[in-house]
C-alpha cells in the first residue's frame, strides 16, 4: 500500500507528457490538465492518510510538479498573448528557481525542493491560471501570479541557503 502515492506522482508525471499531443486550451488539455491536478492533490492525500511519506515520495512530487509546469509552459506560452513584462519575469522565476536547485544540490547533495506553505500557495494559483486567463484581465492575473511564485521561490531560496539541514516539509521561513 506504501507504493500507492508514488504509482499516483509517476502517474500524473507520465500524463502531464500526454498534455504535449493536444492543442492548448482544448477539450482534451484541459480534461488531462485536471487529472493531473487531481493526482497531484491524491498523491500527498494519501501519503499522509496511510503514513507512506518518505524522502522518495517527496522528490517524486517535486519532480512531477516541475515536468507539469515545463510541459505546460512549453505548450502555452506560444499562444498566450502576455506583456513582454510577464515572460521577463517568468525567466526571473526560473532563474531563481534553478539557482535553488543548484544551491541545494551543492549544499544538501541532493534534490532540496521544499513544500511550503507558500510554494503550495503558488502552486495551486499557477494551476488554476488557465481559468483566470480565460476570465481575468491578463497584465492582472501575470502580476499576482508572478508575484506569488517570486515570494515562494524566494522563500525556498533563502531556506535553502540558510537551513542546517534539508527539511523538504519544512513549511516557511518563519515554520518549522
Amino acid at each position: 500500500m506504501s507504493l500507492v502515492p508514488n504509482i499516483i506522482t509517476i502517474s500524473r508525471s507520465l500524463a502531464a507528457f500526454f498534455l504535449l499531443l493536444t492543442a492548448p486550451f482544448s477539450p482534451a488539455f484541459f480534461v488531462i490538465y485536471i487529472v493531473c491536478g487531481i493526482g497531484d492533490m491524491l498523491d500527498g492525500y494519501i501519503a499522509r492518510k496511510w503514513r507512506a511519506s518518505s524522502a522518495l515520495g517527496a522528490t517524486l512530487d517535486s519532480m512531477g510538479d516541475c515536468v507539469f509546469v515545463f510541459v505546460v509552459l512549453y505548450k502555452l506560452l506560444p499562444v498566450l498573448i502576455l506583456p513582454p513584462w510577464a515572460l521577463y519575469w517568468v525567466g526571473g522565476i526560473f532563474i531563481l528557481k534553478g539557482s535553488t536547485f543548484v544551491i541545494g544540490l551543492v549544499r544538501y547533495g541532493g534534490l532540496a525542493f521544499l513544500h511550503t506553505y507558500l510554494n503550495k500557495i503558488a502552486g495551486i494559483s499557477l494551476f488554476c491560471f488557465p481559468v483566470f486567463y480565460h476570465f481575468g484581465e491578463i497584465s492582472m492575473v501575470a502580476a499576482v501570479l508572478c508575484a506569488l511564485a517570486t515570494l515562494a521561490a524566494g522563500e525556498e531560496l533563502v531556506i535553502t541557503v540558510w537551513a542546517r539541514e534539508l527539511n523538504r516539509d519544512r513549511k516557511g521561513l518563519f515554520f518549522q
